[in-house]
């Protein structure tokens, strides 16, 4: 998959796709709709396949002090994206500039003169250029006047309930997995590289991989069991874990995290790149009086997080 973070200056064999434009955080069951709309006009009419999206996400722009929200970082969504066979990814940057754009300049200079797309697939809620004053109906009304073809995706339910990254936010803050799975079409996943820790897991038999959640909408703070990727390095590979997500309450405050133990696995990781995908929920976060009552309940978690997994 091509990614480019420009607009602006592109090569005529960079132009041309069939793309559908949003946030896609989650890349969920909805998108994965919109999605398979582009595959299909893009085979048939030999165009490459598309998705543009913007960076920083326009919420973050317009409010940067508002609490973490993403569900994906860029680089988890464009692995879900290239899995799904998108060729091309346009992350477009989101500043000033682009936010000042009414909905025709955007189409003309953006989408036309920039990226010069043969057909565009938006969902039937879609609102684009300044102050969100363009429709999918405008859309549709400048693509007849510019000659690119627009189709409008609906938007899709789960047991009458609309699919959306709100939805999924919401089953995540609950400590739902398996119902944000439901919605997603695959596991909701962590991803990032090991970080250096204080050692302390290794000193009690628990050695850990721990990783940042910066930016992110944390799911409930707790153990779960968990799927790992291990994307880099000698040791790559599938394995089974349980994780803690949280401030680790035993050893004082800390900056929220998360720490995860992968089952029957001895090797260095730091530096790696991993991939965490959230089950079941197991428990709360606990605060334990003491080193010894701790383990106790890790042995305890990570004998019901096998049970679990091991019947996937």
């Amino acid at each position: 998959m091509r990614r480019y973070t420009s607009w602006q200056g592109l090569k005529s064999d960079d132009q041309g796709a069939v793309a559908a434009i949003g946030n896609f955080d989650g890349v969920h069951l909805g998108h994965q709709a919109i999605l398979s709309q582009v595959q299909a006009i893009s085979d048939a009419s030999s165009a490459p396949s598309g998705v543009i999206t913007f960076e920083p996400h326009p919420r973050s722009f317009f409010a940067p002090a508002s609490a973490p929200f993403r569900i994906m970082n860029p680089e988890t969504k464009a692995h879900r994206l290239e899995k799904l066979g998108i060729e091309r990814l346009y992350e477009l940057p989101f500043d000033g500039a682009m936010a000042a754009l009414e909905p025709h300049q955007f189409v003309a200079d953006v989408l036309v003169k920039g990226l010069g797309l043969s057909h565009v697939i938006v969902g039937a809620d879609f609102c684009f250029g300044k102050n969100r004053a363009g429709t999918a109906e405008t859309l549709i009304e400048l693509g007849r006047q510019h000659g690119f073809g627009v189709t409008i995706a609906e938007l899709v339910k789960l047991d009458a309930i609309e699919v959306s990254s709100t939805a999924i936010r919401n089953a995540l803050a609950d400590g739902r997995p398996r119902d944000a799975a439901k919605m997603l079409g695959h596991w909701h996943r962590i991803d990032g590289q090991v970080l250096g820790g204080d050692r302390r897991g290794r000193e009690i038999g628990y050695p850990t991989a721990n990783m940042s959640i910066q930016g992110l909408h944390a799911p409930k703070f707790g153990i779960y069991a968990v799927l790992v990727d291990v994307l880099t390095g000698p040791h790559a590979g599938h394995y089974h874990g349980a994780a803690s997500i949280g401030v680790r309450p035993t050893f004082g405050e800390n900056a929220p995290n998360l720490e995860t133990f992968i089952f029957d696995f001895a090797g260095d990781l730091y530096g790696e790149e991993l991939s965490i995908a959230f089950v079941d929920y197991l428990r709360d976060e606990l605060k334990f009086d003491g080193i010894d009552p701790l383990v106790a309940q890790m042995d305890k978690d990570c004998a019901q997080a096998r049970d679990l997994l091991a019947a996937l």
